[in-house]
Parts: structure tokens; C-alpha cells; sequence
């Protein structure tokens, strides 16, 4: 019998999940002064241009982003120069 309804195709999309339906969507609060919440990434295997190979996106929610040219070798010290160069 359960051979019978794992393999058929009415049973499995009759299936009760024992999963609690996912709540409301709630949209995230909008951020009030600028530069309060950010996110860094680093697009990187770039073709060299001027010097660079990289380039580092600094997003902001309130102001949107910044892209900053560099080198994908850029250690920490780089990147807090950057940060307090074009940010800052």
C-alpha cells in the first residue's frame, strides 16, 4: 500500500506538508540617516583597465551605491584606506 502512494501522482499532490504556511511578507524599515546600513562586495577577474582589475561596490540603502576602482590584491588596510578615502 505505501509503494501504491509514493508512486502516485494524485496521492503526492494531495500531500498535506506538516509545515506551518509562511506569515506575511513585512518589508524592511527604511533606513533613516544615509550610510547607517551598508553592504561591501568586491567583482573581481576583471580585465585590467588604468591600473585596475577590480572594483570594489559599496551599497548604501538610503543613497544607493558607490563603485570604487581597485586591485584584487587589496588586503585590509587597503580596503579601510578605500573606505575612509571615498566613504568617509
Amino acid at each position: 500500500m505505501l509503494s501504491y502512494v509514493d508512486g502516485c501522482d494524485v496521492c503526492q499532490r494531495g500531500k498535506a506538508f506538516p509545515e506551518m504556511p509562511a506569515g506575511k511578507l513585512m518589508p524592511n524599515p527604511n533606513p533613516n540617516p544615509p550610510w547607517m546600513d551598508i553592504s561591501m562586495d568586491f567583482i573581481t577577474g576583471l580585465p585590467e583597465a588604468q591600473g585596475y582589475d577590480a572594483i570594489l561596490v559599496v551599497c548604501d540603502r538610503f543613497t544607493k551605491e558607490v563603485h570604487i576602482p581597485t586591485m584584487k590584491e587589496t588586503n585590509s588596510l587597503g580596503l579601510a584606506c578605500f573606505y575612509q578615502d571615498h566613504i568617509l
